[in-house]
C-alpha cells in the first residue's frame, strides 16, 4: 500500500485550505492533491481576478462620470490598454498565490502532491490514485478524505454552440482587446458583473436574460439594476431564450437567435459571453467506485454535516452544489475537519448567509426575501428605503438604489435585508448581526451619521415613522 495520512484533500481552494489548516492544527497529517493551478477558483479565475478588473473599470467610469456628479470637478477617461490591465490582474493573482497559498502550505507543513486524483479500492477501503504529469501513479491511503474540487463555467446545449468561440467568465478575463460589442447570456451575478465591467471598459453590451436580472433577489433589485444599466448604455432584453448561435463569416460576428416574448429575434456582437451557471467538477474522480452518491448536476451529495454516502469521504465547497461563495467553502472546510477529527457535530446553517454581487451600485443581501417569507407561511411586512433619504448617498451624489427590510409582521423580528448601493456588501455583513432582532431594537440602536450602514437604522425606523420628516440624524 502507498503513503498513509490522516486526511487526504483533493483540491487547493478555500475549502481545501480551511480543512488542511484546521486538521494540521489538530495535530493530523495532511496531503493535498492538485492537478492544476494552486489556489482554486476564487484566486485563479473567480473572485480575485474579476474584482481586480471590476475595480479598474470602476476607476475609469468614475473618471468619466465625476464631472457630471460633482460640480467644479473636471475629469476624463482615455482608452484602455487591455494587455497591461490583464497583466496587472495576473500579477496580483501570482502575488496572492505565493502569500496566501504556497507560503501558507509550507508554513503549516502539509504535503502537496501534483497530479490527477481518482478514487480506487472499495467503499470499505478507499484509496486515492494520483497520476503525475509524467504518467507515474502514487497510491495514497488516508483515514479520511475530502473532495473539494470546485466548479466550472457551464453552457447549456445551444444549437451551434460548438461553431462559435464563446467566452466564459474565465476566458473573458484573458482578452487582450476590449470588444467593440459583446452579448452576455444570463442574468445572475456573473453576467451582471461581467456586463458592467466590459461596458465600462468601452464595449457596447447587450444582456439577454430569460426572466429578470438577479432573479433570486427582491424584484426591486432587478428594476434598479435595469435602470442603472440603461443609464450606462447597457441594453437588457428580458424574456429572451437563445436557441441558436452561429458565426457570420462575412463580418466575423456571433449571431444569436433568441425567442423574445414569443417572437424570434437576432442579436449580433463581436463576442458572446455565456454566464448561465456553473457545474461541479467531479470528472475523473471515480466516485462511484467508493460508494459516493452524485446528484443530477454532478454535485457530490452530502449531509448537513458535509459527509458523503461513504462515511470516510467528505465534500466541501462548490462541488457540493451548495451556495457558491468562497467563504462558504472555507466554512465547509473547517466544519469537515472538526467533524472528522475533533468529535464535533457541526451542521451547516445558511439562515444568516450574506450574499454580494459586485456591480456598481452593488447588491448585498442576507436572510429571506419577501417571497420566501410568504412561502414559509409567515405574515410579512416590508419597507423600502430609497437612498434619497440617506445623507451619505446624497453626499456621494449617487442615490441610485435602496435598502429593503422584511420582517415578521406579528413579532417585528427582522428576517431579511437587501441593499442596492455603494458598499452594499458591508450592509449585508452588518445585516448578519441584525437578523433576529426587532425593528424597535435596531431603530433605537446607535448608528454613525454619514455612513451607508445608517440606512439599516432608518429602514427599521421607517416601519413606525415617516422618515421623510426627520432631520439629518434624528
Amino acid at each position: 500500500m502507498g503513503t498513509t495520512y490522516d486526511l487526504a484533500v483533493v483540491g487547493s481552494g478555500g475549502a481545501a485550505f480551511a480543512a488542511a489548516i484546521k486538521a494540521t492544527g489538530l495535530g493530523k497529517s495532511v496531503v493535498m492533491v492538485e492537478r492544476g493551478a494552486f489556489g482554486g477558483t476564487c484566486l485563479n479565475t473567480g473572485c480575485v481576478p474579476s474584482k481586480a478588473l471590476i475595480a479598474a473599470a470602476e476607476a475609469r467610469h468614475v473618471a468619466a462620470d465625476a464631472s457630471t456628479r460633482f460640480p467644479g470637478i473636471s475629469t476624463s477617461a482615455a482608452g484602455v490598454d487591455m494587455p497591461a490591465l490583464v497583466a496587472g490582474k495576473q500579477d496580483l493573482v501570482e502575488d496572492l498565490r505565493g502569500e496566501k497559498y504556497i507560503d501558507v502550505a509550507e508554513a503549516y507543513g502539509w504535503r502537496v502532491a501534483k497530479g490527477q486524483a481518482a478514487f480506487a479500492g472499495t467503499a470499505d477501503s478507499p484509496v486515492l490514485e494520483v497520476t503525475a504529469a509524467d504518467g507515474t501513479v502514487e497510491v495514497i491511503e488516508a483515514d479520511q478524505y475530502l473532495a473539494a474540487t470546485g466548479s466550472h463555467a457551464w453552457a447549456p446545449p445551444i444549437e451551434g454552440l460548438d461553431t462559435v468561440d464563446h467566452l466564459t467568465s474565465t476566458t473573458a478575463m484573458e482578452l487582450t482587446d476590449v470588444p467593440d460589442s459583446l452579448l452576455v447570456l444570463g442574468g445572475g451575478y456573473v453576467a451582471l458583473e461581467q456586463a458592467q465591467l466590459f461596458a465600462r471598459l468601452g464595449s457596447r453590451v447587450t444582456v439577454l436574460v430569460r426572466s429578470r436580472l438577479a432573479s433570486k433577489e427582491e424584484p426591486e433589485v432587478s428594476r434598479t439594476l435595469q435602470e442603472v444599466f440603461a443609464d450606462e448604455g447597457i441594453r437588457v432584453v428580458r424574456r429572451a431564450t437563445v436557441s441558436r448561435l452561429a458565426r457570420d463569416e462575412a463580418t466575423g460576428q456571433v449571431v444569436a437567435t433568441a425567442d423574445v416574448s414569443g417572437g424570434e429575434q437576432e442579436f449580433r456582437a463581436d463576442h458572446v459571453l455565456i454566464a448561465l451557471g456553473r457545474r461541479p467538477v467531479t470528472d475523473g474522480l471515480n466516485l462511484g467506485a467508493v460508494g459516493v452518491t452524485v446528484g443530477e448536476l454532478g454535485e457530490i451529495v452530502v449531509t448537513d454535516r458535509l459527509q458523503t454516502s461513504n462515511p470516510r469521504i467528505w465534500s466541501a465547497g462548490d462541488v457540493t452544489g451548495h451556495p457558491e461563495f468562497v467563504y462558504v467553502a472555507a466554512y465547509h472546510g473547517t466544519t469537515v475537519a472538526e467533524n472528522a477529527f475533533a468529535d464535533a457535530d457541526r451542521a451547516v446553517d445558511y439562515t444568516r448567509l450574506p450574499r454580494v454581487t459586485f456591480t456598481s451600485p452593488a447588491i448585498g443581501a442576507v436572510g429571506m426575501t419577501e417571497k420566501e417569507i410568504v412561502a414559509a407561511g409567515i405574515r410579512c411586512d416590508c419597507r423600502v428605503l430609497p437612498l434619497t433619504y440617506l445623507t451619505r448617498a446624497r453626499v456621494n451624489r449617487d442615490t441610485r438604489g435602496f435598502i429593503k427590510m422584511a420582517i415578521n409582521a406579528d413579532t417585528g423580528e427582522i428576517l431579511g435585508l437587501t441593499a442596492v448601493t455603494k458598499d452594499a456588501g458591508e450592509l449585508a455583513a452588518a445585516g448578519v448581526h441584525v437578523l433576529g432582532k426587532t425593528i424597535t431594537e435596531v431603530a433605537d440602536a446607535w448608528a454613525p451619521y454619514l455612513t451607508m450602514a445608517e440606512g439599516i437604522r432608518l429602514a427599521a425606523k421607517s416601519f413606525t415613522t415617516d422618515v421623510s420628516k426627520l432631520s439629518c440624524c434624528a
